[in-house]
């Protein structure tokens, strides 16, 4: 009888084994599995970072190519207005190039911000000066010192202006003004934090 328990006893256990074999074989597979997708996975990070450094760096081959373009005119109406010795020449070429930039420009979204006459914006302007006027309302833009620019629809370039004063409108202003520069503060805070 102690032949046949052994007899039962060694064939479950040879069963045992082999089941545990089977589940051993399968945790290996999955782990080599595991192994894979890692490795996969940092190649592909790796790649994905690679193709965004090369995007970052020609990202901006297009607007390169046109700018050479403009250049190009510009030195050919530098040369020809030295050979013929022609300031109307040189300022027809030098207008004919500033016209080839704005529109550029303005089709890459670059858009001049409107100022002298506008009430002042402290998202859009920053005030430079601060002046008295009879002619004009408080708050009104009365010259542009510098034009300010937005791209897309984002101030990339506050317009420095003179801006009609009022005894009690300027402490306002000036606070409208730290608080545009606060608010940038946060904006390239959070853009930073972005990254």
């Amino acid at each position: 009888m102690k032949d046949k328990n052994k007899k039962v006893d060694s064939k479950a256990l040879e069963a045992e084994l082999k089941i545990l074999r089977e589940e051993l074989a399968k945790k290996d597979d999955c782990q080599d599995k595991l192994l894979r997708l890692q490795a996969e996975f940092d190649n592909f990070r790796k790649r994905s970072f690679k193709e965004k450094q090369e995007f970052i760096k020609y990202a901006n081959e297009g607007l390169v190519l046109d700018l050479v373009g403009m250049l190009d005119n510009f030195e050919r109406s530098i040369k020809a207005a030295d050979q013929k010795k022609d300031f109307k020449l040189l300022h027809q070429g030098v207008d004919m190039v500033a016209r080839q930039l704005h529109k550029l420009l303005e089709e890459k979204g670059l858009k001049k911000i409107k100022s002298v006459g506008e009430k002042f914006d402290p998202n859009k302007h920053e005030a430079i000066e601060v002046v008295d006027s009879e002619d004009a309302e408080e708050g009104q833009i009365l010259d542009e010192l510098q034009p300010g620019y937005m791209l897309n629809e984002r101030v990339i370039r506050p317009a420095m202006v003179k801006v009609v004063k009022s005894k009690e409108e300027e402490p306002e202003i000036k606070e409208q003004e730290s608080q545009k520069a606060e608010e940038q503060e946060q904006k390239d805070q959070k853009e930073k934090e972005e990254e």
